[in-house]
């Protein structure tokens, strides 16, 4: 199976905009559409399960085509029952067509999520096909350097970045992303641009980066995805993405498309960096369950049955239906197809 799409959303999930990166990722599968829904990005706020419900009714609305299913991963941090380091909580993320994760806090969602049970799971299930998207401050820690957005912009932190949760690292990408690129928030007084940190201070965070890391900044309410099978990358929503790095700096509108090697050099997912027991289970969670093995009808059925053919060749379909009747009786069903009869047991 081919690696699935996976989307970065900057703001407006649940917007118009929001809708035509779900639109894109839901695109092909079949109904019904299961989602996870990880609430660890938000997992430090009381109301955590309302940050990604109100994301789960969007979708049920947005993607009615699609029956969706939405299910809710109660992670809201590393330790104890129902934690990320908790087996039992990748149940989901196992089944899932669609993994979604949101707002909240970078630095909380790395601490909580890098190297646990359930980010491999989630790792293994995208490697396998299902769709991963990462919004607002999930997509800032996707990166392989991660922005402390609210330490230094809230709480006066020095400058500095963390080990991110490395999601292109699979695929030969080291990169910083940065949602919230043109943000206005702070009006004339205040520049907030550049994920709140404001062109002064971005210009000194970028100097503080080992020089093979790329930038890419998603401009408000516009969001891409990147499709692994084909290394095309394509923008959606009401903005622009850019992307810095050794080559230089390059825009990309909404509507447009551009290959994942403008991030770098981009090759195929290497799963081997994922655990190999969850990458077992993974594969055996999606694996087709074997057919049952047919049992032999005993003589008494298939007496019966040669009874039926004769029936059925004399157009003697009473009669023929009084037999399927008594085979019936004897605890099995008749099955007609184009190659004749048989029974199974009921």
């Amino acid at each position: 199976m081919n690696p699935g799409p996976i989307a970065l959303i900057s703001s407006g999930e649940t917007t118009s905009s929001g809708g035509l990166v779900f639109d894109a990722l839901a695109r092909g599968r079949s109904s019904p559409l299961r989602i996870a829904m990880i609430e660890t990005p938000a997992g430090f706020e009381p109301n955590s399960d309302r940050v990604v419900g109100k994301v789960a009714t969007y979708l049920e609305q947005r993607l009615q085509n699609f029956k969706p299913i939405p299910t809710a991963i109660h992670a809201r941090r590393r330790a104890g029952p129902a934690g990320t380091d908790d087996p039992t909580t990748g149940i989901a993320v196992f089944e899932a067509d669609l993994i979604y994760l949101g707002a909240g806090s970078p630095s909380y969602a790395v601490r909580h999520l890098a190297d646990s049970w359930l980010w491999s799971a989630v790792l293994a299930r995208q490697a396998l096909g299902a769709g991963l998207a990462m919004a607002s401050a999930a997509a800032v820690a996707s990166g392989a350097l991660a922005l402390p957005v609210y330490e230094i912009y809230k709480a006066g932190h020095d400058l500095h970045w963390l080990p991110g949760l490395d999601v292109f690292g699979a695929f030969g990408l080291r990169l910083a992303v940065l949602p919230h690129w043109n943000n206005t928030d702070g009006g004339d007084e205040l520049d907030t641009s550049r994920c709140f940190m404001g062109l002064e201070r971005f210009e000194r965070l970028r100097a503080m980066m080992p020089a093979d890391v790329g930038i890419l900044g998603i401009d408000e309410r516009t969001g891409l995805v990147l499709d692994p099978s084909t290394g095309e990358i394509r923008v959606f929503g009401l903005g622009a993405v850019t992307v810095l790095n050794a080559e230089g700096e390059s825009r990309h509108s909404a509507g447009a498309t551009f290959p994942a090697s403008a991030l770098g050099p981009f090759r195929p997912a290497d799963p081997s960096r994922i655990r190999p027991d969850i990458w077992a289970a993974a594969q055996a969670a999606i694996a087709p369950a074997p057919s049952p093995p047919e049992a032999n009808p005993p003589g008494a059925v298939l007496s019966l049955l040669a009874a039926r053919v004769t029936a059925r060749a004399a157009r003697d379909w009473k009669r023929a239906d009084a037999l399927r009747a008594e085979i019936a009786d004897l605890g099995w069903r008749v099955e007609d197809g184009p190659s004749g009869q048989r029974a199974l047991p009921r």
